[in-house]
């Protein structure tokens, strides 16, 4: 079939590299693509609102109008910037071979953790576990792409900057000085990258269906149910991270209060095949030992 797909993309340097991975394998298969930046919705218009059709993720909005307007046939996200719900019409059709899930401190060569310093992140999963581990230190807010709090780190007198390790090595701008966070628990689904296609759209469907890791798969679907079941529509400083041994699923997951005082922790495994719904079960049990309180605190917190 002589049918090109459209790969939609927001236009920063990770997220090109994001569909022009998918697009080498696409190709490599034998598929026509062709990339599509997608940089703002001001100029497209629907039918309805964008909460009617259960549009609510500030980094894939743009793209997930551009997919119900007809505009691009799939989509590429860093999957932990995917809402646990997607709009309706749009599924979920391949999750790639996860990279790292660690978060790393990216310093300027002295790091003291035991002296007061400020410590620059825009996650409040990030800030909560670093403050429950380190409270004498301050945290302040960064945002932007990867290149961009690169060098706010460069122009300010912090003593770090938190960052997923795979977004930086995938753009070759790992710097030397970092340090593993072996103890902080990521985002549900950190390191790992989602196709999304229309629901009607079998064409499509079935061409990225063929790039679906298994493992990853599984893996981030426990740890985004387990986002799901906690949050209940609110962000809230929660991490999560499931890993297969041996056909069998090991999850540990957290939820903290957000000034990191609070640190709810929980453990389980179950064989692989039963994973449908364990983030679900490890998150209704947090639920009842203490977590339900803790999400009601943090709503009323962030109002």
């Amino acid at each position: 079939m002589d049918r090109v797909i459209r790969i939609g993309t927001r236009d920063s340097e990770l997220a090109l590299w994001q569909a022009n991975t998918v697009q080498s394998h696409l190709e490599k298969l034998g598929y026509k693509t062709q990339l599509v930046p997608v940089k703002s919705t001001g100029d497209i218009v629907l039918d309805q609102p964008l909460y009617e059709l259960g549009i609510t993720g500030i980094f894939t909005k743009t793209l997930d109008v551009a997919m119900l307007n007809g505009s691009v046939d799939i989509a590429v996200h860093s999957m932990k910037d995917v809402p646990t719900l997607l709009p309706k019409g749009i599924i979920q059709t391949a999750v790639l071979p996860r990279a790292s899930s660690e978060d790393i401190l990216v310093h300027k060569g002295n790091f003291y953790p035991n002296s007061t310093c400020t410590i620059a992140t825009g996650s409040l999963r990030r800030k909560a576990q670093w403050l429950h581990r380190y409270p004498h230190h301050e945290v302040v807010g960064l945002r932007g792409n990867v290149n961009t709090r690169l060098q706010k780190l460069e122009d300010h007198n912090w003593g770090g900057a938190i960052f997923a390790k795979a977004g930086l090595a995938r753009i070759d701008v790992l710097p030397e000085n970092h340090i593993t966070l072996d103890w902080m628990l990521p985002a549900p689904a950190q390191g790992a990258m989602v196709i999304v296609a229309m629901e009607n759209d079998s064409f499509c469907r079935e061409a990225t269906s063929q790039l679906n890791d298994t493992d990853s798969h599984i893996c981030t679907h426990v740890e985004r149910e387990f986002l799901r079941v906690l949050e209940g529509g609110c962000t809230a400083p929660i991490g999560a991270y499931a890993i297969i041994n041996n056909n069998e699923i090991h999850f540990k997951g957290n939820l903290l209060s957000l000034d990191g005082k609070i640190s709810l922790e929980i453990e389980g495994k179950t064989i692989s095949s039963d994973y449908q719904n364990f983030g679900e079960e490890c998150a209704l049990e947090l639920l009842k030992d203490g977590g339900r309180s803790l999400m009601a605190e943090i709503k009323k917190e962030m109002g």
